[in-house]
């Protein structure tokens, strides 16, 4: 699938055609049919408690006159820069700035965490991010949490070739991230591992946002748009940060949203190593019309306003990984998946893996948030990266 070509239609508008031209089986279906069959129930009464939190967020649009008009001006704003697909414009390269480094203390909570033999720094910086809308910039940089970034680097004595991970939508902890992916491992096995924190996560959530990483929704899908923005130029001045401190090589790998994010940021940076997305989102917009109530909310939005399917895809479509081709080789690109998920279903992961030519694939017999056979993806998962930095690679330096 392509991103835009004067040859055929826009991602955006054949999408729902190819991903009915797809199927949600797998090469595991038939030997594990009802421990799949089992997960994808559970992932569809999950995904329900999902979906009502983007619903009260994106709520106020469709409250007051003229609101979802106005939203919807906003995100046209964006269409522009999925026509262009250029990279440099979209995805500005961020400055270098100043990392902070604390030990972790068992006096503050949010520094607590540190995993038995492993060496941990906390990290943080203020994230000069600007958003790309100019009508959206004063609401979006209101929240001012958000605007100190944060990380957890497991690091050791001298710096190291370094998986940086990004974690999905609401489930920041790093302890939980370490404990499902095996974070520890990898750090043991001798390499970095740097866990970021996504904006409105964490500490970086509203102090009145009952959930973390409510703020990607409450302004409206404009903001959602530039919290996916600020992801990428967040994590590129991560990666900057470690190059700088001396890792040799940098990978990355996410779940979820941070599985999106991963393919997304293997389209921006040449400089990685591999790129990693675990179950990742890839059609944000067809996968919560999935979902329950999002479903009959997204459509009371369609018939109050003037965008429909396509062009509202057509408006986030600007951090897609389908708009984009990789900057790095095919071989370097792993994509981890359940067969049993409902969150995005398979028959979307598998038009990613036909956007990433030559890419390779891993379906395990599980959902969303349940991974069945999951020792069995995580040491493929470790081998790869061990491939992928045995190949001595020498950081670009990269002009502006």
């Amino acid at each position: 699938m392509s991103g835009n070509s004067s040859q055929s239609m826009p991602w955006w508008d054949q999408l729902q055609a190819e991903a009915d031209r797809q199927s949600d089986r797998t090469d595991i279906s038939d030997g594990r049919l009802l421990s799949i069959a089992a997960t994808a129930a559970l992932d569809r009464v999950a995904r329900t408690g999902l979906g009502a939190m983007v619903c009260s967020a994106l709520a106020p649009m469709l409250l007051g006159k003229g609101k979802l008009q106005r939203e919807n001006e906003k995100l046209r704003f964006y269409s522009q820069f999925a026509d262009n697909a250029d990279i440099a414009t979209t995805f500005v390269r961020p400055p270098k700035v100043g990392v902070v480094e604390r030990e972790p203390s068992w006096l503050r909570p949010q520094y607590r965490f540190q995993p038995k033999g492993v060496n941990c720094r906390y990290l943080s910086f203020d994230s000069p991010y600007q958003p790309l809308n100019p009508a959206v910039a004063d609401d979006y940089l209101s929240h001012s949490r958000n605007r100190r970034a944060q990380a957890l680097h497991f690091c050791h004595d001298e710096p190291r070739p370094t998986l940086l991970f990004i974690h999905g939508q609401s489930l920041d902890n790093y302890r939980v991230n370490n404990w499902w992916f095996s974070l520890t491992e990898l750090y043991d096995q001798g390499y970095d591992v740097l866990m970021m924190t996504l904006p409105f996560h964490g500490p970086r959530a509203s102090r009145n946002h009952p959930v973390s990483g409510l703020g990607f929704y409450t302004n409206g899908l404009s903001g959602t748009n530039e919290a996916m923005l600020q992801s990428i130029f967040d994590a590129r001045i991560w990666m900057d940060y470690l190059f700088d401190r001396g890792a040799p090589q940098v990978g990355v790998s996410g779940v979820s949203l941070g599985g999106y994010l991963s393919a997304l940021l293997a389209n921006v940076e040449d400089r990685l190593s591999f790129a990693i997305p675990n179950s990742p989102v890839v059609a944000p917009v067809d996968m919560a019309l999935q979902w329950q109530p999002v479903a009959p909310v997204s459509q009371l939005m369609f018939s109050l306003g003037d965008l429909d399917m396509a062009e509202m895809r057509h408006c986030m479509a600007l951090h897609s990984p389908l708009t984009y081709q990789p900057k790095i080789a095919p071989e370097r690109l792993f994509i981890i998946s359940g067969a049993g998920d409902r969150f995005t279903s398979p028959r979307f992961v598998r038009l990613l893996h036909e956007h990433w030519e030559g890419s390779r694939i891993h379906w395990f017999p599980g959902n969303h948030l349940l991974h069945l056979q999951q020792t069995h993806y995580l040491r493929d998962m470790h081998s790869f990266i061990e491939r992928c930095f045995a190949v001595k690679e020498k950081p670009m330096k990269l002009v502006g």
